[in-house]
């Protein structure tokens, strides 16, 4: 098949290439910058393959971090390739092996932080958070633990994705504890991979979140045109039929953003005082009005 190279590095393809090797980039500096600068110094492991990577680092110190993980990696790829498919195979391949080049060759010509290790997990868990949620954001990861929950996931839908990385990273967490002989590096484990956890999810989710509004009332079509004055936001009514009394009634459905929902309450009040106004959270919404979903 011929390839038009002109066309290719004017297209989109070349577009989505260039944004993925930009978060991967940044992602990994953040990363290694956690796991090297922070983790790798306060005598502690991190959940997943780059808690392993550290035990092993420990005992064989020309066993580079970014290589053990690599190397680790390669049986988890196998094992789990057929599970993810192709496309989200070779954009974590290319992430992992960014990452462990500046894991391994730009970040040991910085010095290593030797201070307190609880503001060292703190610090390992921020930037180490950051760095995975930008690459997540484009469909990659850096294999490891990342591959098994994901897998496992797939294989068990009724278990959590926080159940399963608690079980596979709280494993890594208690072996490090005894590695480094200390119930502290157990604990600083822990709180690292918490606040991993906390920055993933609020740069992935929190940063787009918006609220919903359930609203249940006789008047819900004269609430919706209330919220939409006051917020330029439309509604959705649905039929509903309560359960104890019997009775039919509207409920109204209004997704809308952080500032404008208080707006929505009050004017929900404001037409029926005795309304039910549910608010929920939202990670994200895609559509017209929302967030527009980038093309992977």
């Amino acid at each position: 098949m011929k390839i038009n190279l002109r066309n290719f590095f004017t297209g989109q393809n070349f577009k989505l290439l260039a944004a993925d090797l930009i978060y991967d980039a940044i992602g990994s500096i953040l990363f290694a910058a956690g796991i090297y600068t922070f983790a790798s110094g306060a005598s502690f492991a991190p959940g997943g393959i780059s808690g392993i990577a550290l035990i092993i680092n420990h005992y064989v110190p020309f066993l580079r971090i970014g290589l053990c993980t690599l190397i680790l990696n390669i049986p988890v790829i196998a094992v789990c390739f057929r599970i993810l498919g192709k496309k989200f195979f070779f954009k974590s391949v290319k992430s992992m092996i960014i990452s462990a080049l500046f894991m391994d060759l730009i970040f040991p010509l910085f010095p290593v932080y030797s201070g307190d290790p609880l503001l060292a997990s703190l610090f390992a868990g921020a930037l180490s958070g950051a760095g995975l949620a930008l690459i997540y954001m484009r469909n990659s990861s850096t294999g490891g633990t990342d591959f098994i929950i994901m897998s496992l996931k797939k294989k068990l839908p009724h278990m959590s994705i926080g159940t399963i990385s608690f079980v596979v990273d709280g494993a890594v967490i208690v072996a490090g504890g005894f590695v480094f002989g200390n119930i502290n590096a157990v604990l600083y484990g822990v709180l690292m991979t918490i606040v991993s956890t906390t920055v993933i999810d609020k740069l992935m989710y929190g940063s787009g979140s918006q609220r919903m509004l359930l609203v249940i009332s006789d008047k819900s079509e004269e609430i919706a045109d209330r919220i939409s004055e006051d917020t330029e936001r439309g509604a959705t009514l649905m039929r509903a039929t309560g359960a104890y009394t019997g009775k039919e009634r509207m409920i109204m459905l209004c997704v809308c953003s952080k500032t404008e929902v208080f707006k929505a309450r009050s004017a929900a009040h404001k037409i029926d005082p005795d309304a039910m106004v549910m608010i929920c959270t939202v990670d994200e919404a895609y559509g017209l009005g929302f967030n527009r979903p980038e093309p992977s």
